[in-house]
């Protein structure tokens, strides 16, 4: 399903001349972090609910509190990895959306977007998950879709899951009917395998190797 399907309009965004009554009235019926304020069908911002529980003043219209705007959108052509992102980003969970001409359509909610990215065949199809680990500067992601394809496995999809002290570690999604000689091979290649998995022969050998080594030692 396209993930604009999922672009809502429940919840009614606020004008400038809306009071900070309406807006605490419309946090307290609906579970958002966020709301969207518009005029003429333009995007002004969102202000947050923590930002509008600070003003005093709730008979005060919303253009008094134009500084507490944040200002954070999606495209109506974002993908599901650039909105995951944007709630993210803005801790949000609720992301105002625009079409081309950056008129206000809808808004996306975390919940729905959650739901199809669990649904999603890269979540779903039967598949091993990976972790590999290799100095930033070192690994590309053709080799390592040349050491999987070469092993006759499929590689579903990847990502940078952690970056750190230089060095990255890059989730896979691998369909293979042998990932231990996709191991030996990232090995091979100087990758660090992070992900323990059953049985893995290199764990194994090292640890008859040191079990070998500490018999020969107390003799």
């Amino acid at each position: 399903m396209n993930i604009t399907d999922y672009i809502l309009n429940e919840i009614k965004p606020l004008k400038l001349k809306s009071s900070v009554a309406d807006a605490i009235e419309l946090f307290d019926n609906y579970p958002i972090t966020h709301f969207p304020v518009i005029e003429n069908n333009k995007l002004l911002g969102s202000f947050a609910e923590d930002d509008i529980h600070t003003t005093n003043e709730n008979d005060q219209e919303l253009v008094e509190h134009t500084h507490l705007l944040n200002s954070f959108f999606a495209d109506e052509k974002a993908t599901v990895l650039e909105l995951l992102k944007i709630f993210a980003d803005n801790d949000t969970n609720i992301i105002p959306v625009l079409n081309k001409n950056k008129d206000y359509i809808g808004y996306y909610d975390l919940r729905d977007v959650l739901d199809v990215f669990s649904t999603s065949p890269f979540m779903i199809e039967e598949s091993e998950t990976l972790i590999v680990e290799k100095l930033e500067n070192d690994y590309s992601m053709s080799e390592i879709s040349q050491i999987i394809e070469s092993n006759s496995a499929k590689l579903l999809g990847c990502y940078i899951s952690e970056k750190k002290n230089d060095f990255v570690q890059i989730t896979l999604k691998i369909v293979s009917s042998d990932i231990h000689e996709i191991m030996h091979t990232f090995r091979r290649y100087e990758y660090k395998i992070i992900s323990m998995h059953d049985n893995d022969i290199y764990l194994e050998d090292l640890k008859n190797r040191s079990e070998y080594l500490q018999k020969y030692l107390e003799m």
